[in-house]
């Protein structure tokens, strides 16, 4: 806003003192202060407020005003209330430097003035932000993208003061503000996904809000413009794929004027995701000609073809023959109705994957995925690894895929879905494929077992005893582990004796007496009483191998 509007403000009172010339200067902000030396906290464009408590006489004028004016400050309001009229001094220090100097009567509260002038700025900001996001939205939509996501959010930053940032579903960092503040830290991002999933879920809409600390978020969805978006019949057909704008600040009390421009904001972002999208499409078809080849019992040679056309793609500058990674994902509802759960699985299996062995701070995107049914199936290309590891080492860890996506994909699944993984070894040929197919299959049988919304399982944990588990039928797994479990439960609730802590430790430690009391911080003589106890109610002898596996399966079943 100009000088020339504040003074034809009635409202505020303000009489000009000098300046005269300098009405056309624009306003960017309010800074008040008493400091001698305010400078280091100008940045220029401000209207500086003062009660004038750093003039102590005559000569504090002088240098005082050319500070203002040597940081480009817009012009000067000095209040009434502690010395009446305005020194002479002051006015002609004013009038040497060029500053108008504007006296602000003592009924009148800097609080008011700052309020307005916020108010006008703002106003004004998000009227020329508004223009220039409608442009970037018309370049983007007819030609190449204008620098993504971070070139709208450096935009809001700019122009209305305002961090954001855009996040997956699953909580990672797409993009984001890097001024004003910290970064946002990793189980922040977190807790802001997991908040618009469960929110999502519900059909509320947005923005939502979230209180973190001192801080509050507002969460924007950016819902993609793609034909699978709009043809969905049910929300947890997208909800496991869409974006979304985390906003520092509270929007509950904004604007239809700003509301909708943040609107507009997560519409042009919306665009570069399904530009992103769109990019996966060779990497989507290769997967699924590969898995075509696999899954129809192709000759290795073909399938090797194949896999040499797909490397530089997916793997570019690491050569021809990388190692291979298998991955299968599952999505399943309790009531999916006649939702499609391949696709689901696929796009969420793409995000899980998008950085699985990066080191840089760039995500790499070099997986490809296909969808056979309600099954996702990824292909990860790796590093050719030594000749003297077989790969086991290297790659992708079943855990640690979902270490940092489990609570906000929880929150998204919402009580009635659940998402299972399952990994293979690396190999290092197209003989091997269909035998990680099948291992990546059989992990996530595995991980299906086990209780928890989320859960993954790898190779390693395919020993004989645990993959013949998932194949067991329901109301036999619960027979079983109820008749040898349940009477140990009921104990533990009557007397809070922990008996199932002591059976999974002593199992843990190979039925060593002393390692298992060290573990436990026990005697060993109250040890033995335990193992006494948990004999007795049981009727089970844990000296005895085959005992002891059965308590173990019941365990891993439970």
């Amino acid at each position: 806003m100009r000088l020339r509007a504040l003074l034809d403000t009635d409202a505020l009172g303000l009489k000009l003192l000098g300046g005269e010339d300098e009405l056309d200067r624009t306003v960017r902000g309010v800074m008040t202060t008493d400091l001698r030396d305010p400078s280091r906290y100008l940045s220029g464009g401000e209207l500086v407020l003062t009660g004038l408590a750093w003039r102590r006489d005559s000569a504090d004028s002088e240098p005082f005003v050319r500070l203002l004016a040597q940081a480009g400050v817009a012009a000067l309001g000095a209040g009434e209330a502690e010395l009446g009229d305005i020194p002479d001094d002051l006015v002609l220090a004013c009038a040497r430097h060029r500053l108008p100097l504007f006296a602000v009567h003592e009924s009148v509260a800097f609080a008011t003035i700052t309020e307005h002038v916020v108010r006008q700025v703002s106003g004004e900001r998000a009227g020329d932000l508004a223009a220039v996001v409608d442009r970037h939205r018309r370049m983007m939509t007819s030609g190449p993208a204008g620098g993504g996501p971070d070139v709208v959010l450096d935009l809001l930053g700019s122009d209305l003061d305002l961090r954001a940032w855009v996040l997956s579903p699953t909580g990672r960092l797409i993009a984001g503000s890097e001024v004003g503040g910290p970064a946002l830290a990793p189980e922040v991002c977190a807790r802001l996904a997991a908040e618009h999933l469960t929110a999502a879920r519900t059909g509320r809409r947005g923005p939502h809000r979230l209180p973190l600390g001192s801080t509050q978020y507002s969460l924007f969805p950016i819902r993609s413009t793609g034909r699978s978006a709009q043809a969905a019949r049910d929300v947890r057909e997208t909800v496991l794929s869409e974006w979304l704008l985390a906003v520092e600040a509270d929007a509950s009390d904004w604007p239809e004027e700003r509301l909708d421009l943040l609107q507009g904001v997560t519409q042009l972002i919306a665009v570069e995701r399904d530009r992103r999208d769109a990019a996966r499409t060779v990497r989507r078809r290769l997967a699924q000609e590969v898995l075509e080849l696999v899954q129809t019992g192709a000759a290795p040679a073909e399938i090797a073809a194949r896999l040499r056309v797909a490397a530089p793609v997916l793997l570019p500058g690491l050569g021809a023959a990388p190692h291979w990674q298998v991955v299968v994902a599952r999505v399943e509802w309790e009531d999916g109705g006649d939702i499609e759960e391949g696709p689901i699985a696929q796009s969420l299996l793409e995000e899980i994957l998008v950085d699985p062995l990066a080191t840089g701070p760039e995500p790499s995107d070099r997986i490809a995925v296909a969808h056979t049914g309600d099954e996702a199936i990824a292909l990860v290309p790796l590093p050719a690894v030594s000749s003297e590891h077989d790969g086991s080492e290297t790659g992708i860890l079943a855990d640690a895929l979902l270490d940092s996506v489990r609570d906000a994909l929880s929150a998204g699944l919402d009580g009635d879905g659940r998402v299972t993984l399952g990994v293979s070894a690396a190999v290092h040929s197209a003989e091997g494929l269909r035998g990680a197919l099948e291992e990546a299959r059989h992990a996530r049988r595995v991980a299906a077992a086990r209780p928890g919304r989320v859960c993954a399982a790898g190779h390693q944990e395919l020993a004989s005893h645990v993959l013949l588990l998932p194949f067991v039928p329901d109301d036999v797994r619960r027979a079983f582990t109820a008749r040898l479990l349940d009477p140990l439960r009921d104990y533990d609730r009557r007397h809070r004796a922990e008996l199932i802590p002591t059976l999974e430790a002593f199992l843990d430690c190979d039925g060593s007496w002393t390692r298992c009391a060290t573990r436990l911080h026990l005697h060993v003589n109250t040890l033995r009483y335990r193992v006494g106890r948990i004999e007795q109610l049981t009727s089970r002898d844990l000296s005895r191998l085959e005992d002891k596996l059965d308590f173990f399966l019941a365990l891993r079943m439970s």
